[in-house]
C-alpha cells in the first residue's frame, strides 16, 4: 500500500512538471481525484480488508488525496497569476493620455439665484415658507383684498381646474395668507416665500406661463415704507452690486397701500441711460408696499394694531438682468452650454 502511494506522488510529480495550463490542472484532477481516479482506487477494496487494515488504507488514503489536492491547487494558483500578468501587461493603460472631457450637469440658474435670497432673507431673520401650487380662489385672490368681479382678477388670467373655487395659484402671496391665518396667537411675522406661479400667457421670449416668484412679507408693530427701502437696498446691493441705488415709484396693487415700483439704478449705464433701461437710468425690478387693512383685518391681525409690507419678485427677471439673459426660454431647457455663462457672469 505504501508503495502504491510513492508511486502516485512520483507520477503526480512529473504530471506537475509538464502542466502549463488551466486545462492541463483539470485533466489532473480527473485522474487523480476523478471517480476512477489513482487516488481514488486506494480504496476500491476496502471490504475485503480487516479493520486495523482498513484504519491504514483510510489514512494513507486521506493523506495521499490532502497531497494531491494541495499539489494541485499550489499549480493552478500559479498558472492564474501568470495569466493575470500576462493579460496585464497586454491591456495595461497610459494613465498619462489626457482623459475624454465628460461635461456634468449645474445647478438651475433659477434655483441658485433663489438659493442667494433665501440665504441673504435668512441672515435678516426671514423663515423660508412654502405652500401649495393648486391653491383656492379664497386665499389667492378673497383674502388679499381681490373679491369676486374685482377688475385687478381680469389681468392676471387665473388657469382654474374644476370651477372658480380651485385654481393653479397666480401668485405666492396665498402663502402669506396661509401663515397669517395659521398664526393663532398673532405673533410678528417675517417670512419669505419663493414658487411657482402660473397665469395664462403665451409663451415668448419675455414671457411665460410658468414663472418662479419670490415674495416676503413682514407683519409687526411700527412697520414703514422706511423699513421696505432699507430691506430693499440691502437685497438690490446684494444681488447686483454696491453701488446700485434705489428708488420707489407710486403704484397700485389691491392688498397693499400705498403701494410702489421697486427699481434699481443701471447697472450698465450707471444710470446715465441706455437700451437696457430705456434711457431712463432705472429698472424695474419688482413691486411692493404696506400690507393693505383689509388683508390684516381678513387674517386676523387688528389693522389699527399691526403693520407691515410686502414685497414681490419675478426671479426669471431677476435672473435675465443679473445673468444677461435675453430669451426666459433659456431656463427651461438643458443646454448645458449656457452654464458657461452663468459661471462667467458670476466670476465676474
Amino acid at each position: 500500500m505504501k508503495e502504491k502511494v510513492e508511486n502516485i506522488k512520483n507520477e503526480l510529480i512529473k504530471d506537475l512538471e509538464n502542466a502549463n495550463a488551466l486545462l492541463d490542472v483539470q485533466n489532473l484532477k480527473v485522474k487523480y481525484l476523478g471517480k476512477k481516479g489513482l487516488v481514488t482506487e486506494l480504496t476500491s477494496n476496502m471490504r475485503d480488508l480487516s479493520i486495523d487494515e482498513k484504519k491504514e488504507v483510510g489514512m494513507l488514503s486521506n493523506e495521499t488525496k490532502n497531497f494531491v489536492t494541495h499539489e494541485l491547487s499550489k499549480l493552478e494558483e500559479k498558472i492564474n497569476n501568470l495569466e493575470l500578468e500576462k493579460k496585464l501587461a497586454s491591456e495595461k493603460i497610459d494613465i498619462s493620455l489626457p482623459s475624454t472631457k465628460v461635461e456634468v450637469g449645474v445647478e438651475n440658474i433659477l434655483e441658485k439665484l433663489i438659493e442667494e435670497v433665501e440665504s441673504l432673507a435668512l441672515s435678516m431673520g426671514y423663515d423660508v415658507v412654502e405652500g401649495p401650487e393648486v391653491e383656492k380662489d379664497l386665499y389667492n385672490f378673497e383674502l388679499l383684498n381681490l373679491p369676486k368681479g374685482h377688475p385687478a382678477r381680469d389681468a392676471q388670467d387665473t388657469f382654474y381646474l374644476d370651477s372658480d373655487t380651485t385654481l393653479l395659484r397666480s401668485q405666492t402671496s396665498p402663502v402669506q395668507i396661509r401663515t397669517m391665518l395659521e398664526n393663532k396667537e398673532k405673533t410678528p411675522i417675517r417670512i419669505i416665500c419663493p414658487g411657482k406661479t402660473y397665469r395664462r400667457d403665451d409663451d415668448d421670449a419675455t414671457h411665460s406661463h410658468q414663472f418662479t416668484q419670490i415674495e416676503g412679507l413682514i407683519v409687526d408693530k411700527d412697520i414703514s415704507l422706511a423699513n421696505l427701502k432699507a430691506t430693499f437696498d440691502i437685497i438690490a446691493k446684494k444681488l447686483f452690486g454696491e453701488d446700485r441705488e434705489t428708488r420707489f415709484r407710486p403704484s397700485f396693487y389691491p392688498f397693499t397701500e400705498p403701494s410702489v415700483e421697486l427699481d434699481i439704478s443701471c447697472f450698465n449705464c450707471g444710470g446715465k441711460g441706455c437700451n437696457i433701461c430705456k434711457g431712463t437710468g432705472w429698472i424695474t425690478v419688482g413691486g411692493a408696499g404696506i400690507v393693505h387693512h383689509n388683508v390684516l383685518d381678513n387674517c386676523g391681525y387688528d389693522s389699527n394694531k399691526w403693520t407691515g409690507f410686502a414685497f414681490g419678485f419675478g426671479a426669471e427677471r431677476l435672473a435675465m438682468l443679473k445673468y444677461g439673459i435675453t430669451d426666459i426660454r433659456t431656463f427651461y431647457t438643458n443646454d448645458l452650454r449656457t452654464k458657461e455663462n452663468f459661471d462667467r457672469k458670476d466670476a465676474e
